[in-house]
C-alpha cells in the first residue's frame, strides 16, 4: 500500500463521512437542497447511512483491498445519482457539489489500482 494511496482513501472516507454525518442531523445546507431537489424526507435517514457506510468501507477497504473497491464502486454510483437527481431538479447551478464528492470517490480507486 502506497503512502498515497492511504492519504487520498483516509481524506476521502472523512469527507463522505461528513457528508453522511451532516446528512443523518439533518443539517441545513444539507437539508435544504434536498428538499429543493425533490429528494423525500423518508429517504434522507437512508442516504446517510449509505454515505457513512461507504466511507467506513473505505477504511476497512485498507485492510481488505476487495472491500473498499466495493465501497468506493458503490460510492460513484451513489453520486452520479446525485448528479443526475440535481440535474433533474434543474438546479444546474449546484451541479457542483455532488461532483465535489464524486471526484475524491473517483480518485481513490484510481490511486487504489495503481497502488
Amino acid at each position: 500500500m502506497s503512502t498515497a494511496y492511504l492519504i487520498v482513501t483516509l481524506l476521502t472516507a472523512a469527507w463522505i463521512g461528513f457528508s453522511g454525518f451532516s446528512l443523518l442531523r439533518r443539517a441545513p445546507f444539507v437539508a435544504q437542497p434536498l428538499t429543493e431537489y425533490g429528494v423525500p424526507r423518508s429517504w434522507w435517514t437512508w442516504l446517510g447511512v449509505a454515505k457513512a457506510a461507504g466511507a467506513a468501507g473505505l477504511l476497512v477497504g485498507l485492510a481488505v483491498p476487495a472491500i473498499g473497491v466495493l465501497a468506493g464502486t458503490c460510492l460513484v454510483l451513489y453520486f452520479v445519482g446525485a448528479v443526475i437527481t440535481v440535474l433533474r431538479a434543474r438546479s444546474y447551478k449546484t451541479v457542483a457539489f455532488p461532483l465535489l464528492y464524486l471526484a475524491p470517490v473517483v480518485a481513490t480507486l484510481a490511486v487504489g489500482s495503481a497502488a
